[in-house]
């Protein structure tokens, strides 16, 4: 195959989407002898302890535990295509390969960063090629998101025919990054990181393959938790440790915390700045301010400007959850979050980032009120689905003589001349549209006085009804 393709034994160690070397290319079938030496010294880590089998598989239990989805599959014999979405490093591709190997598969791997159409087109003849001999073909195709929608548009008749299994690789939601055609003609598995256990066991293996030293409990620790979930990582990182540790005489009994400082350099956190981490991470910011978890917040808060999110974002988000969240209930939250806003402005990184704490605080311990939030989404849901109602005329603005004889404003009464500052069975609906009530404050903070305000004023209206002969005089036109 040229380009991205490639055709390699299902059953070879394998543990990401990279190409099998020109050598390796084309094979007759799973069990096929490619002449290629076993993986040596020279093969990174990662690549000489990819899974062979689906036992040797760590994590991802709720695919491939007994009786789930993924286990059922390989055990069964049966194929069908699929997207597996998850972060880097957890066994995507390890997945692919072992299913077409359990399936006697030919195997074939497309990198979306590389391949083009014509590499799909060559991927499709060889799917045919196999079918003539009597074999089935998965095509995988790693981070599928790259490519464009003619790209995959290209996949849907063979996917629809059964010339091959269609198996997609992707770190990014396949509900935004896969055309709705595939994505209806494939099954989602949600591949997740690994835990901290399934790291320690391939740590294991890893020292065992190596005959490294032993980790001391802190440096495993702090490797595992560089890892952040990532299988790749954690044996790259683990190998570059162990290559900087002198050999026989003089090496250590142990690799301590130190060394893996000097081997890790700047710890690096799995956090996309425009991807679904992004995303859940400000997602669960907000969640903990709603929740009134203002240590929580601040985790979020801080996980967020680590990761390399602009603060000013952060910012704006702030803005918004006072407006949502917290509203009337106590108007000094948009204040505190819009001075925040001002502060980081002008004290920039990392000073300015204590406003932005502040404020999480506040908004997250402040009362909270979506009344105003629900009462605006409601109006404009209805004025969207009304009619343009004319303006009463008692409403209208009156600034000539002519709208004035025309009888604009006629019939106002100005409130600040009624008692109290309110003039009772006033309306200031349209005609013939009966009042609404949208806005229903909530018994928190200020809400709480606003409600108790509000039903005082809808108490003399009910008054003034049952009195018409109390009605006050009409005011002059304002």
């Amino acid at each position: 195959m040229k380009g991205g393709a490639e055709s390699v034994p299902a059953q070879e160690a394998l543990f990401d989407a990279r190409e099998a070397p020109p050598s390796r290319r084309r094979a007759s079938g799973a069990g096929a002898d490619l002449g290629c030496d076993a993986p040596d010294a020279a093969t990174p880590l990662a690549e000489r302890l990819r899974p062979h089998a689906v036992d040797e598989v760590v994590g991802q239990r709720a695919l491939l535990g007994p009786g789930r989805p993924l286990r059922a599959m390989l055990e069964g014999g049966r194929l069908h295509s699929m997207i597996l979405w998850g972060p880097p490093g957890v066994g995507k591709t390890t997945l692919a390969r072992l299913l077409a190997g359990a399936c006697d598969a030919e195997f074939i791997a497309l990198s979306a960063v590389l391949a083009g159409v014509k590499d799909i087109r060559d991927a499709v003849d060889h799917a045919e090629a196999a079918r003539a001999r009597g074999r089935r073909t998965v095509v995988l195709v790693d981070e599928v998101h790259r490519f464009n929608k003619a790209q995959q548009d290209a996949f849907l008749p063979h996917v629809e025919s059964g010339l091959l299994t269609f198996v997609g690789a992707t770190t990014e939601n396949p509900s935004f990054e896969v055309n709705a055609a595939l994505l209806s003609r494939a099954t989602v598995h949600v591949l997740e990181p690994l835990a901290d256990e399934d790291l320690a066991t391939l740590l294991a293996r890893a020292q065992a393959e190596l005959g490294a030293p032993p980790l001391a409990e802190s440096a495993r620790r702090r490797l595992v938790a560089h890892a952040d979930g990532d299988a790749r990582r954690l044996l790259n990182a683990y190998e570059n440790l162990v290559a900087m540790v002198p050999q026989g005489v003089g090496a250590p009994a142990e690799l301590d915390e130190s060394m893996l400082e000097s081997a890790l350099g700047a710890m690096l956190r799995r956090y996309d700045k425009g991807g679904d981490a992004f995303y859940d991470a400000i997602s669960a910011l907000h969640k903990s301010v709603r929740g009134s978890d203002p240590d929580a917040a601040l985790y979020w808060l801080a996980r967020m400007l680590d990761g390399g999110t602009d603060p000013r974002y952060v910012a704006r988000r702030v803005l918004r959850m006072a407006s949502e969240d917290i509203g009337l209930a106590d108007p000094r939250a948009l204040q505190v979050a819009l001075a925040a806003a001002e502060t980081y402005e002008r004290l920039g990184s990392p000073e300015g980032e204590l406003a932005l704490a502040e404020a999480v605080v506040f908004l997250a311990v402040a009362p909270k009120s979506n009344a105003v939030y629900e009462a605006w989404n409601a109006a404009r849901g209805f004025v969207a689905a009304d009619g343009s109602r004319p303006v009463p005329m008692h409403l209208r603005n009156a600034p000539t003589k002519l709208m004035k004889s025309l009888g604009h404003g006629a019939g106002y009464r100005y409130a600040h001349d009624e008692e109290g500052g309110y003039a009772a069975r006033e309306s200031y609906w349209p005609d013939a549209m009966a009042p609404q009530r949208w806005y229903r404050p909530r018994p928190q903070g200020l809400e709480q006085r606003i409600g108790e305000r509000l039903a005082a004023l809808r108490a003399r209206d009910v008054a003034a009804r049952d009195r018409p002969d109390q009605d006050a005089a009409e005011p002059p036109s304002r």
